[in-house]
């Protein structure tokens, strides 16, 4: 029996991945926040349930740097990328740390909640240094509740997708 090497391509990385990273990335360019944090949630939550925690990085990192860069987000919002990129990765890290059979809602919940709490409380830090009080109250409502329903509901729409791709192969 021949044994694969660990460097050897796996197609369906070579395929969903940078699907996914893709979607992540272009999500910003709809340009609704709601649309636009279930898809990069959904992503997150599919990329590590296919493929683990570190592809789900890769994902939580790249998209929200790209949107910063390319002039997507709105500048105001800079200081909380490295808070959103580690509410992410903390997303990650609770859903694809905690694999227990038949526990996807329980664990996709708790990293949700986790994440959402971690966003806001450093946004309202952040949101003290923002010095026009109308942009500030912007950013912290955007960062508050919002985190959580997007997260919940790209678990939501992650599970469909699961259970989809579960279903044709």
């Amino acid at each position: 029996m021949e044994r694969r090497s660990a460097l050897a391509l796996n197609p369906v990385k070579a395929i969903a991945f940078p699907l996914l990273l893709g979607c992540a990335i272009a999500a910003p360019l709809l340009g609704n926040q709601f649309v636009t944090g279930t898809i990069v949630n959904a992503t997150l939550f599919i990329a590590t349930a296919m493929f683990g925690v570190s592809y789900g990085m890769m994902i939580a990192i790249i998209p929200s740097a790209f949107a910063l860069a390319v002039g997507l987000l709105p500048s105001v919002l800079a200081p909380m990328i490295p808070f959103i990129i580690f509410g992410n990765a903390v997303l990650i890290v609770i859903f694809g740390g905690w694999k227990k059979e038949g526990w996807y809602w329980p664990r996709m919940i708790a990293a949700g909640v986790v994440k959402f709490a971690l966003i806001y409380s450093a946004s309202l830090l952040v949101t003290k240094w923002i010095v026009n009080e109308a942009m500030a109250a912007n950013v912290a409502v955007m960062m508050s509740w919002p985190q959580l329903v997007t997260a919940i509901c790209g678990g939501i729409l992650a599970f469909g997708i699961l259970k989809l791709r579960k279903r044709s192969f």
